[in-house]
């Protein structure tokens, strides 16, 4: 029973217009669900993803009208994607200054090169080098050409003022592995890996004793880790057993999940590979209609009518 590594990680945006603009046009994601918040239906949930909406390729928005993040402690503060080789890189770095993008210089980090740069509300993102390793699934409507196009997440990076106590979740509760250190300006690095380990199941773990940061537009809300769909009860039993307060068994249609908190409070989730995303609509036409759950499908025209035109 092993987690195999990121599901997804879930961002907030207050623009979700200009949102769905920069994620699809310049950083050529597919959106592959357009849905709403189970628990706040007045707000969208977009996914984008890859060519076939793959588990580990969702970098996913709740849409609310919040101020933006106050940077800080205790809180996911960069997400990666991965994507293939240096000259990857320079496509990417003309792309990005073309469409006026702020960017960083591509640097070595990690042994592995790698871009940061923000989207229009500050979201914090890199690209980072995979190699090309693993199955890769481009999207035909993509305007990136398939061979530069975002292969799926990749190292995802806590800033916490008590490392130690994470660590201990990581590696006593969820069975991730320590693998090695290396430096950043902010200090030493920390890396975690699950399953088969490389930038798709990897957690990069950094003290920060600064002021804890309040969740806002440009922040990351939660990430998500993949499970095999038959070992999610386990794992639900696994969270009981070592005493871990969670959510318990939470079924999104599109995935089963477990919610929890790590000591530093970042919100973890545990969720499934399956069912997926083409359970209510055909692959080829993922995205083009709001979806709903069964559950809230008899408020569907409650639910139209609260949400602004994309």
């Amino acid at each position: 029973m092993q987690l195999t590594g990121l599901h997804h990680v879930t961002a907030v945006t207050a623009r979700a217009a200009d949102n769905l603009a920069f994620y699809t046009r310049v950083l050529g994601l597919r959106l592959v669900k357009k849905t709403v918040n189970q628990d706040d239906v007045s707000a969208y949930h977009l996914f984008y993803a890859d060519g076939r909406a793959s588990p580990g390729s969702d970098l996913t928005f709740f849409d609310w009208p919040a101020p933006p993040e106050r940077r800080g402690g205790n809180s996911i503060v960069r997400t990666s994607f991965r994507v293939a080789g240096e000259g990857t890189f320079d496509w990417w770095r003309a792309h990005l200054a073309r469409q006026g993008v702020r960017h960083h210089p591509a640097v070595e980090r990690d042994g592995r090169l790698t871009l940061d740069f923000e989207d229009g509300e500050g979201q914090r993102l890199s690209l980072v080098d995979d190699g090309g390793a693993g199955e890769a699934h481009p999207w035909e409507g993509s305007p990136v050409p398939a061979a530069h196009q975002i292969r799926g997440l990749g190292p995802i990076r806590l800033a916490v003022a008590q490392p130690e106590r994470t660590e201990a979740v990581l590696t006593e509760v969820m069975g991730f592995r320590r693998a090695r250190t290396f430096e950043l300006p902010e200090g030493a690095v920390t890396v975690f890996e699950t399953g088969p380990g490389g930038p798709a199941a990897e957690v990069h773990l950094l003290r920060d004793t600064s002021a804890p940061a309040r969740q806002g537009a440009g922040g990351v809300h939660h990430v998500a880790f993949r499970v095999p769909d038959a070992d999610y009860e386990a794992w639900a039993d696994r969270l009981k057993q070592r005493r871990m307060p969670s959510s318990g068994p939470v079924d999104r249609y599109y995935f089963r999940s477990l919610y929890f908190r790590e000591p530093n409070g970042i919100l973890f989730e545990i969720a499934t590979d399956g069912p997926g995303f083409a359970t209510d609509e055909p692959m080829e036409r993922l995205g083009e209609g709001l979806a709903l759950p069964p559950f809230l499908e008899p408020r569907r025209a409650e639910i139209e009518a609260g949400l602004k035109p994309l």
